[in-house]
């Protein structure tokens, strides 16, 4: 029993260095990248490019009222870097989609060159102070969505987590590109094909102090 649970170990302690190393081939996905957030600190985009990234995006605003303030500056910096760049807003359905829409605009500027943007479904309406059906949750997320492709001139992504995906299924109902997300294995809880996949939250490298979201895209 105690060789057992040695080998044990020494499996987990290997599964968890390899995901801290481990991204999908170069070969099956040749375009590679990163989400970067606030919380990740400071960024070495530079080594970001050198580790294989080829592109970024930067959580820009969330809700109504949170902004990153490093958002403009890691914009810049990615740029140098010759890293493409695009914009995350973490929407929250207990807020007015118009108010949330009025401070990604405030933070995201109208840049052609900016990738499409990105709004990260995670939040359920559950939780919320005055109660939001899942036709108003799916209502005021279209709301949302038409105002800021309208400000950036782009069809936005949904990233959509599992758990979003399936209190709404909104995947099919709205006609947007997805981005999935699942450790390791490719993820099809949508339901139908995505273009942006968050392969790792684990992956690791000089260019941050902790892990980073590796994020591969569908050819």
């Amino acid at each position: 029993m105690g060789a057992a649970l040695l080998l044990a170990i020494i499996a987990g302690a290997w599964g968890w260095w390899d995901l801290r190393q481990w991204r999908p081939s170069k070969l099956e996905f040749p375009m590679q990248g990163v989400e970067v957030s606030g919380a990740d600190g400071t960024v070495d985009f530079r080594a970001l490019k050198a580790t294989g990234a080829n592109f970024v995006y930067l959580d820009a605003s969330a809700s109504a009222f949170a902004r990153d303030p490093a958002f403009a500056k890691n914009v810049e910096d990615a740029r140098a870097a010759k890293l493409q760049v695009g914009a995350v807003h973490k929407y929250d359905p207990c807020q007015p989609a118009e108010s949330q829409a009025a401070n990604f605009v405030t933070v995201v500027p109208r840049d052609r060159k900016l990738l499409p943007p990105a709004v990260d479904l995670d939040l359920l309406a559950d939780e919320c102070p005055v109660k939001v059906t899942d036709a108003g949750v799916e209502s005021e997320l279209m709301t949302f969505i038409n105002q800021i492709e309208t400000h950036t001139g782009k069809p936005t992504i949904l990233k959509i987590s599992s758990a979003f995906e399936n209190r709404y299924h909104l995947a099919s109902a709205i006609d947007r590109n997805i981005w999935l997300v699942r450790t390791r294995f490719q993820p099809d809880y949508a339901g139908r094909p995505w273009t942006l996949w968050s392969a790792s939250t684990m992956f690791t490298s000089e260019a941050a102090e902790g892990p980073l979201n590796w994020v591969v895209v569908q050819r």
